[in-house]
C-alpha cells in the first residue's frame, strides 16, 4: 500500500484527507487517446447504447462514441501505454479521444447504431469548419447519420489545444445520454515523432541532463528551446518513461510542461435515463422509423444525482485506465507528479452546468480556452489568470498548468533533521540553485530533491513522537493511537523514510508493524474536488462523484505512467 500521508494542507488547515488505505500501486497513463488511421487522421466512430456502472452500484443505461473497428495497438497514444480498448462496435463514456496533429486533415465516419427510437444523430466539432459532406442527411445544426447510416465529417486541425466533440442533434437528450468526448490537436512545433536519443552516457545530475536535453536536436523544427523533446526528459533517469502527448501544449515557449491529464466533467440524471431505456426498448421504439426519432422523455426539471470525472465518479475514478472492471469507462482520474514539475491539465466541461472545481496545493495557470491562448500584445506573454477554483462551463475546454513545490511552507517537508540509530539516513543538505531550489548535480538522487532550501531543517513539529526535531509550529497526532494516526499513514514527510522519521525506533501497533512500507513510496495526497457540496456525493451518499487524489511524490519514486 501507499504511504499517502497528510499534506500540509490537512495538517494545518484540514483541507486535504490522505486515505492511505485508499490507494493501491495503481498507475495511470497521462491523457490516453488513439490516433487516426492510414495516412491521414481518419477515425470511424460508431454511437451506440450500452450500460456504465457507478460506485453505489448502479447500472445505468447509457448511449456513447465509441470504436466501429477496433484500433491497432500502435494506434493507442501515448507511445507505450498498456492495456488500450475501443472493441469494435462497443460505446464507451466519454467517447474515444481523438488526438491529431495541427494543420492536418481529420476525417470522421460515425455510424448510427443507437436505438430506432432515438432518430438521428451527428457530432459537433465546434471551432472547426466542416467540408462539403458526401453524406448524411441534413440537421438543424449539421450532417447527422439516419438510424442504421452514416455520416462523414471532415475538417482541418488548424487550432491547437483541448476541444470537446458532442452530438448536434437533440442534445438536451443526447449529449446528456453520454455523447461526447475530447480531441487534442497538438501543436505543429512539437510532433509526436520520438527524437534521437542523447549521445553518450546520461550526464550526471538531473539538472546537466536537463541542459543536455535542451540542446539536443529534436524531430521538429522550432521547438521552443524552453520545452524537452518528447523522450528527451524522464526516459532513462527517474521515471519509467515519457507519456506526454507533445513537447508544449501550444506553438509558444511558456507552455512547456512534463505531465499531462484529461479531465471531462459530466453530470447525469438517472430518471432522464430509465425514461430512454423504457421507451427505446418499447414495441414502439423498436419499431420506430422516424428521422426525429419516437421518444418523449422529459428532460427538466433536471434533478442530476451523479457527477462524474471522465465518466466515472470517486473512489472508481482513481483505478487505472482501462481497468477491466469498467468496460465502458476507460479513463480514469489519478494525476501523479513530482515537486517542481509542470503539469498540463486539459479540462472539458460536458454535461448542463457549471462545476466549480478546486484544485488542492496550488493554483492553475490558465494557457488558453478553446485552443485560444490568452496573451499579451506586442510583447505575446503568457496572460492567463491564476485561479483557485476553475470552473467547468458547459461545452467549453481550458488547458492550463499545475506546479507544486512545497516553496513557503516554512517547515522542512523532509523531516531531515537528525541522524541516529532511528533515522540511518544522513541529512544530505540543501544546496540552493538560482531560484533557491536543491536541484544540483549532487541532489538528484536525494530524496529531497527540488527541496525549497530556505525552508530546510525547519521543524514541523513542536513536541514530535519521532526523530524529526522540535520547536514548529504544530503536534501531529500520535501514531501509536489508532483514532488518529493510522489514519492519515502515521506521516508528514515525503520520502522513502517517511514512516520512520515521523515515529522513530516506536513500533506502531498492533504487533509492531505499519499499514504502509517505511521502505516504499511515500507521498504526498491533496483532494480535488468540487467546490459544489453536493457534488462530492454518488446519489447523495459521501464522498463520491467529482473527487480525485493528486499524489504528490519525491524524485527518488518512479512515477510509472504505462496505462
Amino acid at each position: 500500500m501507499r504511504n499517502n500521508t497528510m499534506s500540509i494542507d490537512r495538517v494545518l488547515r484540514g483541507a486535504a484527507v490522505a486515505v492511505a488505505s485508499v490507494f493501491a500501486a495503481a498507475v495511470q497513463a497521462a491523457a490516453p487517446g488513439i490516433t487516426g488511421t492510414g495516412t491521414a487522421d481518419n477515425f470511424d466512430l460508431v454511437a451506440a447504447p450500452g450500460y456504465i456502472t457507478q460506485p453505489d452500484g448502479a447500472s445505468i443505461y447509457t448511449w456513447g462514441y465509441g470504436c466501429n473497428t477496433a484500433p491497432a495497438s500502435s494506434n493507442f497514444v501515448p507511445a507505450g501505454v498498456t492495456g488500450g480498448a475501443c472493441p469494435a462496435g462497443s460505446m464507451q463514456l466519454p467517447g474515444p479521444t481523438l488526438v491529431v496533429n495541427q494543420g492536418d486533415t481529420v476525417t470522421v465516419t460515425l455510424h448510427n447504431n443507437l436505438p430506432a427510437a432515438a432518430g438521428n444523430t451527428s457530432i459537433i466539432f465546434p471551432g472547426f469548419t466542416m467540408q462539403p459532406f458526401a453524406d448524411g442527411v441534413p440537421g438543424v445544426l449539421t450532417q447527422e447519420a439516419a438510424h442504421g447510416s452514416t455520416v462523414t465529417y471532415t475538417f482541418v486541425a488548424d487550432t491547437a489545444g483541448t476541444h470537446s466533440y458532442y452530438s448536434g442533434t437533440q442534445g438536451d437528450l443526447q449529449v446528456e445520454m453520454g455523447l461526447y468526448g475530447a480531441l487534442i490537436v497538438l501543436p505543429s512545433n512539437t510532433a509526436t515523432t520520438t527524437p534521437t536519443p542523447l549521445a553518450g552516457a546520461v550526464p550526471t545530475g538531473y539538472a546537466a541532463y536537463i541542459a543536455a536535453a535542451r540542446a539536443a536536436p529534436t524531430a521538429a523544427a522550432g521547438l521552443p528551446d524552453t520545452c524537452f523533446a518528447l523522450g528527451g526528459k524522464l526516459s532513462g533517469l527517474m521515471d519509467t518513461g515519457d507519456y506526454r502527448l507533445a513537447a508544449a501544449a501550444y506553438n509558444h515557449p511558456e507552455t512547456c510542461y512534463d505531465r499531462e491529464y484529461l479531465f471531462q466533467f459530466s453530470e447525469m440524471d438517472s430518471a432522464i435515463h430509465r425514461q430512454a431505456e423504457a421507451q427505446a426498448l418499447s414495441a414502439a421504439g423498436l419499431a420506430c422509423a422516424q428521422g426525429t426519432g419516437c421518444m418523449n422523455v422529459q428532460t427538466e426539471p433536471y434533478h442530476p444525482e451523479y457527477f462524474m470525472i471522465n465518466g466515472r465518479s470517486m473512489p472508481d475514478d482513481m483505478d487505472p485506465n482501462y481497468a477491466t472492471q469498467y468496460p465502458h469507462q476507460p479513463y480514469n482520474g489519478n494525476p501523479h507528479m513530482h515537486p517542481g514539475e509542470q503539469v498540463l491539465l486539459r479540462v472539458i466541461g460536458q454535461g448542463r452546468m457549471q462545476h466549480p472545481f478546486h484544485e488542492h496545493a496550488n493554483h492553475v495557470r490558465i494557457l488558453a480556452r478553446d485552443g485560444n491562448p490568452l496573451f499579451t500584445l506586442p510583447n505575446n506573454n503568457l496572460a492567463g489568470p491564476l485561479l483557485f477554483t476553475t470552473s467547468t462551463t458547459p461545452g467549453m475546454a481550458f488547458d492550463g498548468i499545475f506546479e507544486f513545490t512545497a516553496k513557503n511552507l516554512n517547515w522542512d517537508p523532509y523531516g531531515h533533521h537528525t541522524a541516529d540509530a532511528n533515522n540511518a539516513a544522513v541529512d544530505p543538505g540543501c544546496t540552493p540553485d538560482a531560484n533557491g531550489f536543491n536541484t544540483g548535480a549532487a541532489a538528484v538522487n536525494q530524496i529531497n530533491y527540488w527541496e525549497w532550501c530556505a525552508d530546510h531543517d525547519k521543524p514541523l513539529e513542536a513536541h514530535p513522537f519521532g526523530n524529526v526535531g522540535s520547536g514548529g509550529p504544530i503536534t501531529l497526532p500520535d501514531p501509536n493511537i489508532l483514532a488518529n494516526g493510522p489514519w492519515y499513514g502515521g506521516s508528514p514527510y515525503l520520502g522513502f523514510e517517511a514512516t520512520g522519521r515521523a515515529v522513530g525506533g516506536t513500533p506502531i501497533p498492533p504487533s509492531g508493524t505499519v499499514g504502509n512500507d517505511p521502505g516504499g513510496e511515500a507521498g504526498w495526497a491533496y483532494m480535488w474536488h468540487s467546490h459544489n457540496e453536493r457534488e462530492i456525493t454518488t446519489n447523495n451518499i459521501f464522498p463520491g462523484g467529482m473527487m480525485m487524489m493528486l499524489l504528490i511524490d519525491p524524485w527518488n519514486y518512479s512515477i510509472n505512467e504505462a496505462n
